[in-house]
């Protein structure tokens, strides 16, 4: 009789470089490549339209994948405790196979799917997870300096080539929901495509320019956090180039890993400070200025650039999210984790551990600690210096496309005569800012002062 395996996918859609799929098919037979549209994750705590659609576009261009290999993707609605173990009955399978994640959920869920399954007499076997390394070839870290040069030398796993066949036995695959237009290209094709063009054109200045606001990212952020493709793969490919730039891209890939590690190993980080000393840290509430913030109506030409490239994209050059985190919590002084939330709502690649992680950053509140008031960021200035010619902030907030260079970081300044002539009067056609950055400043001095 022949043996059948189930391959659990989660975040890891992609047939390239896939161990628990590239174990399965060596182990085994026939497998089962599943997905279980888990209703938790789907409208929990971090539900996002957005990335729903993405989602949904990358399973169909995974079963398309699995098709061309004679297999397909079966897909089952409701909890993966129960969904598996019937999985498991109806095909007789004597393993099931998945990929390891950090949060809490994820652990937890995992757990009582481990359980069922081992009562059931079915063997479970997590592999490494979506990440560059084997997460746990390192102990914690809480600075990213160290841990870098540890994660430079950790033994890496060959990368896998897609398999020639997936056979599977007849079973009642399911269907997946119709998926609505996502709002950039889902799928393993579309992220090796991205990955093909940024090794190509990008990743060699990218030391140079990965801080220019109108310089065009790699995009290969909501792939790698799905896993339409591997960032073991991607890191191979990058470490295979010479060069400042590899170098760099690297390093964030490794800040990527770091943050993963941040919360496996401290999972309070999901909802509290990490430094225990800023979680009696003062926060104002005030729905009128989050509403400005998030609307992309403060007054700051760079902050609202950021946010409505948000709204509009579902994704935020990174040199940004850093000026509209640092505004929120140090000029707003609103509460980190509303930025969070906001962020999750909307980002394609919103990843639990990253965004925690950046969010507590910019906060600073959380790992890899500078001084506070080294992370409290003038919006004016970083646009002087990471946008002088306006690109980026024409683009996302037009109504200030006739003001000169050199009033584009202020436009308050400008006087009425000159408003006028740029066709932007302050007040009308754009908001005068809804606060004075200097005074701000001092006064999230004064807090992180009394909470430290």
């Amino acid at each position: 009789m022949p043996s059948t395996a189930i391959v659990w996918f989660r975040r890891d859609l992609r047939v390239h470089d896939h161990p628990p799929l590239a174990a399965a098919l060596a182990e085994h037979d026939l497998v089962v490549p599943v997905f279980v549209l888990d209703r938790r994750l789907l409208e929990g705590r971090f539900r996002s339209a957005a990335r729903t659609a993405f989602l949904l576009g990358s399973l169909a261009d995974l079963d398309a994948s699995l098709r061309d290999r004679d297999g397909a993707l079966a897909v089952r609605d409701g909890r993966p405790e129960e969904e598996l173990r019937k999985l498991a009955r109806d095909t007789r399978a004597s393993a099931v196979y998945w990929a390891a994640d950090v949060s809490s959920f994820a652990r937890a869920r995992d757990r009582g799917v481990r359980a069922g399954l081992e009562a059931d007499g079915v063997a479970v076997n997590e592999s490494e997870g979506n990440f560059a390394i084997d997460l746990a070839a390192l102990k914690p870290y809480r600075v990213f300096s160290p841990y870098h040069r540890a994660w430079l030398g950790v033994d890496r796993r060959p990368v896998l080539r897609a398999p020639a066949r997936v056979p599977m036995p007849r079973l009642r695959r399911g269907r997946l929901p119709k998926a609505p237009a996502a709002l950039r290209e889902p799928g393993e094709r579309a992220a090796r495509g991205a990955l093909t063009a940024w090794l190509r054109t990008g990743l060699a200045r990218y030391a140079r320019t990965h801080d220019d606001l109108a310089e065009p990212s790699s995009g290969l952020s909501p792939y790698l956090h799905l896993g339409c493709i591997s960032a073991r793969e991607v890191e191979t490919k990058v470490a295979a180039r010479r060069g400042e730039g590899a170098a760099a891209f690297r390093r964030q890939l490794a800040w990527r890993d770091f943050h993963a590690q941040l919360l496996l190993h401290n999972p309070q980080a999901a909802r509290l400070e990490l430094q225990e000393r800023y979680r009696s840290l003062e926060w104002d509430s005030d729905a009128e200025l989050f509403d400005a913030w998030r609307e992309g109506r403060t007054g700051y030409p760079l902050v609202d650039a950021g946010m409505r490239q948000l709204r509009a994209s579902g994704f935020m050059h990174n040199r940004a999210r850093l000026v509209v985190g640092s505004f929120l919590t140090k000029d707003l002084h609103l509460d980190w984790r509303a930025g969070e939330r906001h962020f999750m709502e909307h980002l394609l690649d919103g990843d639990e551990a990253n965004n925690n992680g950046n969010w507590q950053w910019i906060a600073s509140v959380g790992a890899d600690p500078a001084p506070y008031f080294r992370r409290m960021l003038n919006p004016t200035a970083q646009q002087k210096r990471y946008d002088p010619h306006g690109t980026y902030v024409r683009r996302w907030v037009p109504e200030l496309g006739r003001v000169p260079d050199e009033h584009l970081a202020e436009p308050w300044k400008m006087t009425g005569d000159e408003q006028r002539a740029s066709g932007c009067v302050i007040g009308r056609d754009y908001p005068a800012p809804i606060v004075d950055h200097r005074e701000e400043r001092q006064r999230a001095i004064e807090r992180y002062r009394a909470a430290s």
